[in-house]
């Protein structure tokens, strides 16, 4: 048999050298370029209007039975309302969860009042239409307290002088650009001065800001790097100045900025399309870019097309190279190890980019979801322009063949991520990823280094991800979550010092190898731990022997002996230590399901145990109520030592 072996050598670099030679949207598609094959906003038709009754009434029946019975839900109804002093939470106790479930449950409602208006077209949900776009419009910010602190009056209430762009301004302006457009002249039934009122708002909140304005910093004209902020802002930017701009001249010169702001975004990419933000965050990250390249398809008439463009496909195809299985999937940063996967955004991505897998990988999850029959049931939108694609796009994707692409090894050397499973295309035995990189990664945790172990696709060794969202979670105070620091992944802790934050907190001597029998990461982690560790070096290899074991070996040297070392490993499983240095996991809940085995080898490491209860809601939608962390202590470690760990199948 002849052994297949793939060998890469990386060292993180940044700067333009790192981006020569690669395609840019802006200079490809200039302003006068766009001038010439952008369509007039009356001549741009990308999904049928209210009016077009063919359309709406040639949906599938049970499609059409969900959409009204979702816009049924909220007739007669009560619109939440948003006070001073709930927006004032944030800023007085750091809670962000009370206002943010108002704000949503009405722009939830009105996308639901709406679609179902143009499934019936009869006039019965316009009244609550109407309440819910006033009742929005007379919002002082449409935006979330957690973003109101890039006004210059600062965090607390909104400065309503001062109309910034942030991700939910965006987002309500896309939304009610779409209900204008949708429902046209219905609207004015109930008073001409209802769309008349969504033009105003949208252009003073985001049109004009946008256009006026370089130093929002998620466009990426200053020295701050973007992250999904930037897709995700200018896509609903771009929807909202598409349908509601009439100077065509304003249209033009918007669409031209768009473009250069996406190549901030192009830039913050390796050539591999990794995603630093992980794949729950890729839905608003490379999906939303997908959403804006596809609105500029559509209002170009197919003439702005950047489809076969490799860094395009790649952003796409990162989010089947992380699944592992089910809804698991690698969840470094502040991603969460169970995502949703959006079947039609998937599928539509992967049929642009003429990706087989990829469209049938979004395919697969939409009849896991449960198909036509419930493809709407129950489901709530504040995106309308997506849920748009979906119910134009659901006929075809209901038709589509779905199957799991299953990768066997995936290396993406720009965010320093591997993954490696016992064989392509299936669940079953080992599966490995783990993480280099730097502690200034978007979303970041503390965690160079870091691994994750699946067997028969259920977790062994995991990241536990992120709690829910506080003030504390993006203000200086972040690392001391505990879900942020290095003790809480797979991890060294000398004597109590923890990795730093940080872009020069950076793995080293970084390199890849994968062949048909053994995948693995090599790489220095000395350097991501401040001065207080006394590290030299840390030289950790992680490697999957396939149908075997992985096998963790830690090779280090500091400039003294430390009092205290530890290897922290945290598990969702119940946990037996069956002699010295060695552990079986067990599937926690008393569930079947399949058991691995952890040695260490030697006896320098003795095994304690700790219990961690896992109370916040985000986690707890994940983990089970206890989270077990493996602590592996060396007694009396040297100045030198090397340590080796296997994982492997628990054999009945």
């Amino acid at each position: 048999m002849v052994t297949s072996l793939v060998l890469l050598t990386v060292v993180l670099c940044g700067g333009a050298s790192a981006r020569e030679g690669r395609f840019k949207l802006g200079e490809l598609y200039p302003q006068e370029k766009v001038a010439k094959l952008l369509l007039a906003r009356q001549d741009w038709h990308p999904w049928p209007r209210w009016n077009e009754r063919s359309a709406w009434e040639g949906l599938p029946a049970e499609v059409r039975k969900d959409l009204l019975a979702n816009g049924e839900e909220y007739l007669g109804y009560d619109w939440p309302a948003l006070p001073a002093t709930l927006f004032l939470e944030f800023a007085r106790n750091g809670n962000r969860s009370r206002y943010e479930r108002e704000h949503f449950a009405r722009r939830r409602a009105l996308t639901s009042l709406v679609i179902a208006e143009c499934v019936e077209g009869k006039g019965r949900f316009l009244d609550d239409i109407v309440n819910g776009i006033w009742a929005i419009c007379e919002e002082s910010f449409w935006g979330v307290p957690a973003h109101v602190g890039a006004q210059k009056a600062g965090s607390g209430l909104p400065d309503f002088d001062e109309p910034i762009v942030a991700l939910f301004v965006a987002e309500t302006s896309e939304s009610l650009a779409w209900t204008s457009y949708l429902l046209g002249e219905q609207l004015d039934k109930v008073s001409p001065l209802v769309r008349k009122r969504i033009a105003l708002e949208v252009d003073r909140r985001v049109l004009t800001p946008c256009l006026d304005r370089d130093d929002f910093w998620w466009m990426g004209f200053s020295s701050r790097s973007v992250n999904n902020w930037n897709p995700w802002c200018n896509s609903n930017w771009l929807a909202s100045v598409l349908l509601i701009e009439t100077d065509q001249e304003r249209r033009i010169a918007a669409v031209a900025k768009i473009a250069r702001s996406l190549d901030s975004f192009f830039d913050a990419y390796g050539d591999d399309g990794g995603c630093d933000e992980g794949p729950g965050y890729w839905t608003r990250a490379g999906a939303s870019l997908f959403d804006c390249l596809d609105l500029l398809y559509s209002a170009s008439d197919g003439a702005i097309n950047v489809y076969d463009q490799s860094l395009v496909q790649e952003i796409g195809r990162y989010i089947y190279r992380v699944h592992i299985a089910d809804r698991y999937f690698v969840n470094f940063a502040d991603a969460s190890a169970r995502v949703g996967v959006p079947a039609s955004l998937v599928y539509r991505y992967g049929r642009r980019i003429d990706d087989d897998r990829m469209a049938a990988f979004g395919a697969h999850a939409f009849a896991k979801s449960g198909g036509l029959e419930s493809a709407f049931e129950g489901t709530g939108t504040y995106t309308t322009g997506r849920c748009l694609a979906q119910i134009f796009g659901v006929s075809e994707l209901a038709r589509a063949k779905g199957k799991l692409p299953l990768v066997r090894d995936v290396w993406m050397s720009g965010i320093q991520v591997m993954t490696a499973r016992d064989r392509e295309g299936s669940t079953k035995g080992l599966y490995l990823a783990a993480k280099g990189g730097h502690n200034a990664e978007s979303h970041n945790h503390n965690d160079v280094g870091n691994f994750i172990v699946y067997l028969d696709g259920r977790p062994m060794i995991i990241d536990i991800g992120v709690e829910t969202y506080s003030r504390k979670t993006f203000s200086s105070r972040r690392y001391e979550i505990w879900t942020m620091q290095s003790a809480y992944h797979s991890l060294p802790t000398i004597d109590g010092v923890m990795q730093a934050p940080g872009r020069r907190y950076a793995a080293k001597d970084v390199s890849y190898e994968s062949g048909d029998d053994f995948a693995q990461l090599k790489l220095d982690i000395a350097g991501t731990y401040p001065k207080e560790a006394n590290l030299k070096s840390w030289r950790r290899t992680i490697r999957l022997d396939r149908g075997k074991a992985i096998t963790l070996t830690d090779d280090y040297a500091l400039s003294k002996a430390p009092q205290t070392m530890m290897l922290s490993l945290m598990t969702p499983c119940r946990v037996k230590v069956e002699r010295p240095g060695t552990l079986l996991l067990e599937t926690a809940n008393g569930e079947p399901g399949p058991a691995a085995r952890i040695r260490c080898d030697g006896g320098q490491l003795t095994v304690a145990t700790e219990v961690i209860e896992v109370r916040d809601g985000r986690l707890r939608s994940v983990w089970p109520e206890e989270i077990t962390r493996i602590l592996l202590n060396a007694e009396k470690p040297p100045v030198k030592d090397k340590w080796t760990i296997t994982i492997e199948p628990a054999r009945p």
